[in-house]
């Protein structure tokens, strides 16, 4: 089988059609995955950690500052600022899943 992307689209249609509903409501479940990726954002964004149990725990993480490399020119040290990033740990099931 060929993988590929899936995007929100696809996911919404998914779940409507398992859930037996109309192609009508396949614009709710988006309205829904939407919603639920924007408070996901709006938690990670004031500092909060989501956990998800089983799934995984998004949290945000620090990065140290630290001296980096330009490819171009191997020999310039180039500084990397401290910043902050999204992390993700797999929880239970999905580590699960490819032992």
């Amino acid at each position: 089988m060929e993988k590929h992307n899936v995007s929100k689209k696809e996911l919404a249609i998914r779940i409507s059609r398992e859930l037996g509903k109309s192609a009508a409501n396949q614009q709710v479940c988006l309205q829904v995955i939407q919603r639920a990726l924007d408070d996901i954002m709006d938690y990670l964004k004031e500092g909060r950690t989501i956990e998800f149990r089983n799934f995984g725990v998004f949290e945000v993480c620090e990065r140290k500052a630290r001296l980096g490399r330009n490819p171009k020119r191997p020999d310039e040290a180039v500084p990397i600022p401290a910043h902050k990033v999204v992390a993700f740990r797999p929880g239970k099931e999905m580590k699960a899943m490819w032992k």
